[in-house]
């Protein structure tokens, strides 16, 4: 490294307060300058650790990710400037941190608003322990060629237009090899500094200066110009006044903003036809792979989505269920069938329809401790698993045997019933074939103890229902079983699955394939899960409220044979 040059094209950084783009930025610098390793070494984000995923070039990579500045400088040893991008509220204690790491050499503070007092107590420890504080409130610093700080010199565009990807011989406000350019403002008197060192000989180098706000003096009063210190306090600090005395002392100082690019140039071919600066040879920057949302955006790819969604829409002011507003849905009353309707359906029923599905889902919430579904999740959080966990457990018993037969007696019902097949022949039929007919049977409910869910599922259709043909169908299937079996009644599964088919068929709102569609997709055994996860999850709060333990079952219930 140069004497007085504070970067190369080895240095590395630790980043403070994780920020996606400055960071990218900085990766795609490096990448320009023809850098082999990254000039991020590691995040440091407070109480984080892990990676985050960033790219070199077109290559992606992972930086790793620290929950302490501590733990970063012991990660990462040859990472000497430490990137600021805390707020103002903590920006002074967190550099002050990294200023007392024994590896850490430069530290920039990007945040404006640190109190006065904050940062000369930073300069004050810097300048005694022979570091360097860049800021506060800086966009950073840039080596040409080499290295640079967050988002200077702005856009991967303006970086190539600027050669900023090659080392030079021009420095802008530094000190560099051959030549100084200088870019001043009305008010204060840090140019006359410049001034004094070029009389007394100290400045040898060429100096192209410039100190705008030359148009102060249009303004009748007195004006200021983006911040405090751009404000003239006499003739001595107008920039007229300046740019002269910079003229008169020798620097090269164009007659307007304007000129100060070909003066520039100017000076610059003149110290290389008097072979003070050897010419750098150009060279091509590689391509920045452009992302893929901006390159999107402005028509240069088509990329294929990964999802498609017709159900529900969270772009925009709210989020939509098949179109329909969320302030729409509570505004008109909707109930949870009516949310059902639009996310399983992509519709809106009529609201006998469903008030039908929220009469199923409250039906069929629980049945008591002692079902499969119950007892897993029962057992499942007496072992002092998680909610989820419970549910889960309790979720998974759902099948052909447990819960799970409502689309089955739903498709068979409907083939039956569609073909023209009497009972007799469906029932018959099923049993050569090795089938228990789903939707009929119950291990406790009988001819005379009849299943009351059932019952009020019938009552509600008959008093609802514009047809219930494939519900009166299956109860004369009902009638031909319990002539075989006193057992052998219409269960909860059975009435929702024929009365969901006279839904989707006397609606008037579902083809027949559609109807088809919603039966094999398992849409009925759905209402099920969604009704009976109500149960589950209950029974589990039961459990951990009742501080009940682990649970084992006794010996005597269990049949132990050879």
């Amino acid at each position: 490294m140069a004497t007085g040059q504070i970067f190369s094209k080895t240095t590395q950084a630790l980043f403070y307060n994780y920020k996606q783009l400055p960071i990218q930025r900085m990766l795609d610098f490096d990448f320009l300058c023809g850098r082999e390793t990254p000039s991020v070494a590691g995040i440091i984000n407070p109480g984080s650790d892990g990676f985050q995923k960033l790219f070199f070039g077109q290559e992606e990579i992972a930086i790793p990710v620290h929950p302490t500045i501590e733990a970063a400088c012991n990660a990462h040893p040859t990472a000497d400037v430490f990137i600021n991008f805390a707020s103002f509220r903590s920006a002074a204690a967190s550099s002050m941190s990294a200023l007392k790491q024994p590896t850490l050499r430069v530290v920039a503070i990007i945040a404006e608003g640190v109190p006065e007092s904050d940062a000369k107590q930073l300069i004050s420890y810097a300048r005694a322990n022979n570091k360097v504080i860049i800021g506060p409130a800086t966009v950073g610093g840039v080596q040409a060629g080499a290295f640079k700080i967050g988002d200077t010199a702005g856009t991967i565009d303006n970086i190539i237009q600027c050669k900023l990807y090659r080392p030079g011989s021009v420095g802008f406000v530094s000190k560099s090899v051959k030549m100084m350019v200088v870019l001043g403002e009305l008010g204060g008197s840090d140019e006359y500094s410049l001034v004094e060192a070029l009389k007394q000989g100290k400045v040898q180098k060429p100096v192209v200066a410039w100190v705008s706000g030359t148009c102060a003096r249009l303004f009748k009063s007195e004006v200021q110009f983006g911040h405090a210190g751009a404000k003239s306090g006499g003739e001595l600090e107008s920039a007229q006044a300046k740019n002269q005395a910079l003229r008169d002392a020798g620097a090269v100082v164009p007659t307007s903003f304007e000129a100060l690019e070909s003066v520039i140039k100017e000076t610059f071919e003149k110290l290389v036809e008097e072979g003070n600066i050897p010419p750098v040879p150009e060279v091509t920057p590689p391509l920045i792979p452009e992302d893929l949302n901006t390159a999107i955006k402005s028509g240069k790819v088509r990329a294929p989505t990964h999802i498609i969604s017709t159900i529900s829409d969270d772009r925009g002011e709210e989020p939509c269920y098949a179109g329909v507003p969320m302030s729409t849905i509570i505004e008109r009353g909707y109930g949870v069938g009516d949310v059902i309707s639009l996310l399983w359906f992509k519709r809106s029923l009529p609201r006998y329809c469903t008030q039908f599905i929220e009469i199923c889902v409250m039906l069929c919430a629980d049945h008591g401790p002692c079902v499969s579904g119950a007892h897993n999740s029962i057992v499942t959080a007496r072992a002092g698993k998680d909610l989820v966990s419970s549910l889960v457990s309790g979720l998974l018993t759902i099948g052909p045997r447990f819960g799970g037969a409502i689309d089955d007696a739903a498709r068979y019902f409907k083939d039956a019933y569609d073909r023209g097949l009497t009972p007799y022949e469906f029932v018959e039929g099923m049993k050569k074939k090795g089938i228990r007919v789903p939707g009929i049977g119950h291990r406790i409910k009988s001819r005379d103890n009849r299943d009351k869910r059932v019952q009020l599922l019938q009552k509600y259709a008959h008093a609802h229902f514009p047809s219930v043909k494939y519900m009166e169908y299956a109860v004369q299937v009902e009638t031909y079983t319990l002539s075989k079996a006193n057992n052998l009644v219409m269960n909860v599964d059975g009435a929702i699955g024929s009365l969901f088919l006279d839904l989707l068929s006397g609606s008037g709102m579902f083809s027949k394939q559609e109807t088809d569609e919603i039966i094999e997709i398992g849409y009925l055994n759905g209402l099920f899960v969604l009704a009976r996860s109500i149960g589950l999850i209950g029974h589990t709060f039961d459990q951990k409220r009742l501080k009940q333990p682990l649970y084992r079952h006794p010996w005597e219930d269990v049949l132990y044979t050879k």
